[in-house]
């Protein structure tokens, strides 16, 4: 059987409440052949039993994002490797998209991410996602909520994420940035935004502000980590 062309890496801690809904939006992509790796830090509820009713690749790593999606890398057969949040939505033709933009002859790119729309009570989300979408367009930076895709050569040559406990997609972007622009489509995927509204959003975009701010200036991950928890 030839190895599938790509893998879908899901980092996870506690998320049986919603991973259902994320992982039953991936069949249309799993149906064409891509793989799903779920890396379980620790979860204490049963989020690593649901992942394996989907028929996933269930791992278990340490806990921490970037340590989390780097073993899953090393276990991912594909070409092409996408990391998704557990609140995090693809759209069903994700797979055709990615394709379609890192195998453009012009302007050729090795990684990229989609836009996002942030689900949730608040009307101030859309103008949030859109700011995001904005932002990371101009900079050429993308976050994690953005669903980062890369080719497994460009992830190697970046060296994997950085072992940070925040900001790895910043780092991870940076580097990526050195190999080719970023392929910033405009296709949408759904990220949940209980983060927003569980610590009031003003409050939380404040706080991501003046965090960014501070890791620009060279504050250290572990640092900005404790003011984040």
């Amino acid at each position: 059987m030839a190895p599938p062309e790509l893998s879908i890496i899901m980092p996870v801690l506690n998320e049986a409440a919603g991973i259902d809904t994320t992982l039953a939006a991936l069949l249309p992509l799993r149906q064409r052949g891509a793989e799903l790796v779920v890396v379980d830090g620790g979860s204490t509820d049963d989020t690593a039993l649901r992942a394996a009713a989907h028929g996933a690749c269930v791992l278990t790593s340490v806990p921490g994002r970037a340590a989390q999606m780097n073993a899953g890398a090393r276990r991912a057969a594909g070409s092409v490797l996408l990391f998704l949040h557990a609140d995090t939505v693809l759209p069903a033709d994700a797979d055709r998209l990615i394709n379609s933009a890192l195998s453009a002859s012009s302007n050729r790119r090795v990684w990229g991410r989609f836009d996002v729309s942030i689900t949730g009570r608040s009307g101030m989300l859309p103008v949030i996602a859109a700011m995001m979408n904005w932002r990371s367009r101009l900079t050429g930076i993308a976050t994690g909520d953005q669903a980062l895709f890369m080719t497994r050569a460009a992830f190697a040559a970046a060296g994997g994420f950085a072992a940070q406990p925040l900001m790895e997609d910043i780092d991870m972007s940076r580097r990526l940035r050195k190999l080719s622009p970023p392929a910033c489509l405009r296709e949408r995927v759904a990220t949940s935004g209980r983060r927003w509204e569980s610590r009031g959003v003003w409050r939380t975009v404040w706080l991501m502000w003046r965090l960014r701010f501070a890791y620009w200036r060279g504050v250290s991950p572990d640092r900005l980590a404790r003011r984040y928890r």
